[in-house]
C-alpha cells in the first residue's frame, strides 16, 4: 500500500510511522518547512511522544517515510489511502473554524487520483464528512464521489505520549459514505493495525462515537466535581465515596479537579452540542467544569482570608495535564484571571516553560522569590515531590489534582486544601 499522512503533528506523524513501520510506503505531509527538514533527517520535530524518535530513525533512513510540503504533488502521484489529521481550529468558545481542513481538502483536491479512499482522522462535528469533505474533493479534483474516490470518517483514538500503544490497544472505527467505501477503507486499516478494525455503517456512527467518548468523560467529570463541592460543605472526603462507589461494578465515577482542559474533552461537547439541539446535559457539564477554576480560587482566598488581596500567588503548572508541553483550554488561563479578578498577584512556574515561554503565553514567570500561596494546576510528577521548603514563605496551597502529600506542608504550618476532601 501507498499512503499519504497529511499533517505530520502529535497524531499525524507517530500514525504515519505506525504504517511505514507495517511495511508500507508512506509520504507525510506537512506546511511547516522545519517539520519537513527535521522527519527527513530522521528527527523528531516535537518530544514526549514514546517511541517515535527510535521509529524515524529506522524508517526515513530505509526510505519507507518520507515528508514533503508539497500534499497536492504527493497525492497525485497516487495513493491508496490518504489520512487527513489537521486540526480543526476552534475559538475560545470551542466553535469551529474550517479554514485549515477546507485548506487541506482544497490542497488534497487538486491531486485527487481515481481510486483513492480518504479517510478524515480530524474529530469532527456530526455530517460534517458527507456534508463538507466529500464536496470539497469532488468539487476540486472533478471526481464522483462513492464511485472515482471514496470518503471515510476514522476518529482518532489514540492518547498523546502512548500512541503507539494504543494504535495497538483500541478498536479503529471507520464509519464510511458508501458500503464500498467502508470495505475497502476496512481491508487497509487492517493492513497495517493489529488491533480490531471496526465497520460503523456510516461516516455518522463514527463522527458520532468519538463524540459520546469524549462527551461521557466530560460528564463524569463535572459529576465528580459537583459531588467534590457538595463533600466540601458536609466535610467528607469525595475521594473516598468515589472509591466506594466505585466498588460495585456498575459506578465509574471519574475524579474531579481543577479544570478540564486540553483539545478534547473541553471541545468535543460542543461539537456534539452543535448538530443535536437537544441536547442539555453536555451544555450542563460545561459549565460545571468551567467554574472549576474559579472555585479552586475561592478555596484560596478563603484560606487567606483577608490577606488575600494583593497577596502573591504562583500557579504551579500551566500545562492543560502532567508532563504534556501543550496549553490547550488549560485551566491556568481562568486561575490566573481570577486572582487577578479578586486583586491578588498572579506567577506561574512550570517545569516543561523557560520565562520566556511563559511570558509569550501571559502569565508572569515566578523568579523563586517568596509567595503567600500556590495553586497547583497541572500534575507534573515535579510537583508531587515539592516540600514546604520550595515553596518560600507559603502560607497555603491548593492542590487541584490531589497529588501532593499535605502531612509534611501542615507540619510546616502550611495550610492545604483539596478539591472535596477535608
Amino acid at each position: 500500500m501507498r499512503a499519504v499522512v497529511v499533517a505530520l503533528g502529535k497524531i499525524g506523524l507517530p500514525l504515519a510511522a505506525h504504517i511505514a513501520r507495517a511495511g508500507h510506503d508512506v509520504v507525510g505531509c506537512d506546511i511547516d518547512p522545519r517539520v519537513v527538514a527535521l522527519v527527513n533527517e530522521g528527527n523528531e520535530p516535537f518530544p514526549g511522544e514514546s517511541g517515535l524518535q527510535d521509529a524515524l530513525a529506522e524508517l526515513v533512513p530505509a526510505g519507507r517515510l518520507r515528508a514533503t510540503g508539497d500534499t497536492t504533488a504527493a497525492v497525485a502521484a497516487g495513493a491508496d489511502l490518504v489520512l487527513v489529521v489537521p486540526p480543526l481550529i476552534v475559538d475560545e468558545h470551542a466553535q469551529p473554524d474550517y479554514g485549515v481542513l477546507d485548506s487541506v481538502l482544497d490542497d488534497i483536491g487538486r491531486g485527487l487520483q481515481p481510486g483513492t479512499v480518504v479517510s478524515v482522522e480530524t474529530t469532527l462535528p456530526v455530517g460534517t464528512t458527507r456534508g463538507r469533505v466529500a464536496p470539497a474533493l469532488a468539487e476540486r479534483s472533478g471526481l464522483r464521489p462513492e464511485t472515482d474516490f471514496f470518503t471515510v470518517h476514522s476518529p482518532e483514538r489514540v492518547y498523546s505520549g502512548r500512541i503507539f500503544q494504543d494504535l495497538e490497544t483500541y478498536p479503529k472505527l471507520v464509519g464510511g459514505l458508501s458500503a464500498e467505501g467502508e470495505r475497502r477503507a476496512v481491508e487497509l486499516y487492517q493492513s497495517f493495525l493489529r488491533a480490531e478494525v471496526r465497520s460503523m455503517g456510516s461516516a455518522e456512527a463514527a463522527e458520532l462515537t468519538k463524540l459520546a467518548e469524549t462527551t461521557y468523560r466530560d460528564l463524569n467529570i463535572a459529576l465528580a466535581n459537583e459531588f467534590a463541592r457538595f463533600a466540601d460543605r458536609l466535610g467528607v472526603d469525595v475521594e473516598k465515596v468515589i472509591e466506594a462507589a466505585n466498588s460495585q461494578p456498575f459506578s465509574h465515577i471519574h475524579r474531579p479537579g481543577v479544570a478540564v482542559g486540553g483539545h478534547c474533552i473541553p471541545v468535543y461537547p460542543r461539537f456534539y452540542l452543535a448538530g443535536d439541539l437537544e441536547a442539555t446535559l453536555p451544555a450542563a457539564a460545561r459549565r460545571v467544569n468551567d467554574a472549576m477554576p474559579a472555585y479552586a480560587v475561592e478555596l484560596l482566598a478563603g484560606e487567606l482570608g483577608p490577606a488575600s488581596t494583593g497577596a502573591r500567588v504562583v500557579i504551579l503548572g500551566v500545562s492543560y495535564r502532567g508532563s504534556v508541553k501543550e496549553t490547550a483550554f488549560s485551566g491556568a488561563f481562568a486561575v490566573r484571571d481570577e486572582l487577578l479578578r479578586r486583586g491578588m498577584h498572579a506567577l506561574a512556574t512550570d517545569p516543561l516553560y523557560d520565562a520566556e515561554e511563559l511570558r509569550s503565553l501571559g502569565f508572569e514567570p515566578w523568579d523563586g522569590a517568596p509567595v503567600d500561596a500556590a495553586i497547583l494546576q497541572a500534575d507534573h510528577p515535579e510537583f508531587a515531590r515539592l516540600i514546604p521548603g520550595d515553596l518560600p514563605g507559603a502560607r497555603v496551597i491548593v492542590d487541584g489534582r490531589g497529588i501532593l502529600d499535605p502531612a509534611p506542608w501542615r507540619a510546616d504550618g502550611v495550610a492545604v486544601r483539596r478539591i472535596g476532601r477535608p
